[in-house]
């Protein structure tokens, strides 16, 4: 067993509702441990069925004899189960008294208690059924909005990154006993001398490149996994709270002559992409009226200092001046000219209040007239698409990967710097702390302290 894992022979018996609560056609109470026979036993008054092959039982509560449900019974002898111990799956009618009377039955049954959250996805990881990333990509699945998200996470589920460590770890498990022979028997004679270490260094090489490669992916399995932000900035009046409700749809946020109506943030959560897109209107950039003017313009600038991009927009005026700015835009942001539709000759008038510089790269709309909207959606996905492009196989996921993989790599240069100098104690001491980051990143390791983290965001019953 490896370092990391605990032994759970001697574990109790857990018991929770695996499906959402609330009224239902089916509702899955799932049961792990070594009672989870007894205790499927206990209620249908019949031994358990044939190991992965459905049945129908009459359950009834082992106190009182009263008839509970009839159930579609699953059994899943260990150590080939979802948890790797013996699990019971009760297929009942989901309605909410069949559910608690159920629950309320399997309470009262000596060695059962309820399960807390992410106990079973814990009991899988301890008996190892799961390494870490596996757990974090079942996590992220149940979590996923959106179809990158799904497919990002399936590939983390099914081991895309833990065989990726693995066969960096078995890699360099092999070099390492080279270098442990030449410690201990490089000033002897015969088959194994000195030298030794030195074979290992393309291998060493190659892997710290590998490492590095992972590494430059950048962040985007992380954007996919926490989504984009994305703030619409401009002076008020200039059209933003429009444009957040025509991209969401609905009417988000309040649209009003009014300046300084939007006093703080306010977000649409949409599906860019397959990405999760969070839209963010500001309060409008000006000198503000009053103090709650004041705060939302600080959190304005705030959350477009955040933001993966912006949306920067300037209007023209009913006087036909322009209201707003690129000046300050970045070269990622989208610029947009609002209410083209009061100018005669739309953005080309408009290059005698901005400047050529600053209209070029805008693009000119009307909110009302809906001119040019379609056109600036699909700016905003290309935007979108270039922040994730190569998205389809990241291997990282999570700033926890990054942290790892980042200092196994980094403890591997300085491995292959020393045995390149003939320092190969040193060599050796970098390329074991290698391999225990490499540990901590599938949990092989020192990560006792990152459980209770990882798990506690799990729903009771997974």
């Amino acid at each position: 067993m490896d370092a990391g894992q605990k032994d759970t022979s001697g574990a109790e018996t857990i018991f929770a509702l695996s499906t959402p609560p609330g009224r239902g056609g089916v509702a899955v109470v799932r049961l792990s441990g070594p009672r989870a026979g007894a205790a499927f036993e206990a209620l249908s008054g019949k031994a358990l069925p044939e190991a992965r092959r459905a049945s129908l039982r009459r359950l009834s509560d082992p106190v009182t004899g009263a008839w509970l449900d009839e159930a579609l019974v699953l059994f899943f002898a260990a150590p080939g189960s979802f948890t790797g111990e013996d699990v019971v799956e009760l297929h009942l009618h989901g309605g909410r008294a069949v559910v608690e009377a159920v629950l309320t039955a399997l309470g009262q049954i000596e060695g059962l208690r309820p399960a807390e959250p992410g106990a079973f996805t814990r009991r899988a990881f301890e008996n190892g059924r799961l390494d870490l990333t596996e757990v974090e990509g079942l996590a992220d699945l149940i979590e996923a909005e959106t179809a990158a998200q799904r497919e990002q996470a399936l590939r983390q589920m099914s081991g895309s990154l833990s065989a990726r460590a693995e066969g960096w770890r078995s890699a360099l498990i092999r070099a390492m006993a080279y270098i442990e022979a030449e410690i201990d028997f490089g000033e002897e004679e015969g088959d194994v001398g000195e030298g030794l270490s030195l074979r290992v260094l393309p291998l060493v090489a190659e892997a710290a490149a590998d490492m590095e490669e992972v590494l430059s992916a950048g962040y985007r399995g992380e954007l996919v996994r926490e989504g984009l932000e994305i703030a619409i900035v401009g002076p008020p009046n200039a059209g933003k709270s429009s444009l957040l409700n025509w991209l969401a749809g609905r009417d988000a946020a309040i649209v009003s002559e009014e300046a300084g109506t939007t006093r703080d943030v306010i977000e649409v959560r949409l599906d860019m992409e397959g990405v999760p897109v969070t839209l963010c209107d500001t309060a409008g950039l000006r000198e503000a009226a009053s103090a709650v003017e004041a705060e939302g313009i600080r959190r304005a600038l705030a959350r477009a200092a955040e933001a993966d991009f912006r949306i920067v927009i300037a209007s023209v005026a009913p006087d036909l001046q322009i209201l707003g700015s690129f000046e300050d835009a970045a070269p990622d942001d989208v610029y947009v000219l609002n209410k083209v539709d009061l100018l005669d000759s739309g953005a080309e008038q408009a290059k005698g209040h901005l400047g050529d510089k600053a209209v070029d790269g805008a693009l000119p709309v009307s909110v009302s007239s809906g001119a040019g909207l379609r056109s600036l959606e699909e700016l905003i996905r290309g935007r979108v698409r270039t922040l994730l492009e190569g998205w389809e196989s990241p291997a990282i996921t999570r700033q926890r990967h990054r942290q790892e993989i980042g200092a196994a790599a980094e403890a591997l240069r300085r491995a292959e710097a020393q045995l390149g100098a003939g320092d190969i104690v040193l060599g050796a001491e970098e390329m074991r702390q290698t391999l225990r980051a490499l540990g901590r990143l599938t949990g092989r390791v020192d990560v006792e302290e990152l459980l209770d983290v990882i798990f506690r965001d799990f729903c009771i019953g997974k």
